[in-house]
């Protein structure tokens, strides 16, 4: 189910978005409309996560040798693509 909204746009704003519906960039303003409302959810949901992540984290902080191991085994995967790609496997 949608339902219609009305929306009052800044002409400068307004005209910014035709260009884009000129330009095929969307296929018509309400479009435009909608995508910008999808963008603005999840950025906002992002955000949300990574407050809860930082909260989280400072409630039980990461202890410092998982830090450690990561690095090391990230540095390990790197260094065996690295061989990979220099032999041509």
């Amino acid at each position: 189910m949608s339902e219609q909204i009305a929306v009052r746009i800044p002409e400068p704003q307004l005209e910014e978005l035709d260009e884009l519906v000129e330009r095929g960039r969307f296929a018509s303003r309400a479009a435009a409309v909608r995508r910008s409302i999808e963008l603005l959810l999840i950025t906002e949901r992002e955000a949300e996560i990574a407050a809860e992540y930082r909260r989280a984290y400072g409630d039980h902080p990461q202890e410092e040798w998982i830090g450690d191991a990561g690095l090391r085994l990230g540095a390990a995967m790197l260094a065996k693509e690295r061989a990979a790609d220099e032999s041509g496997a």
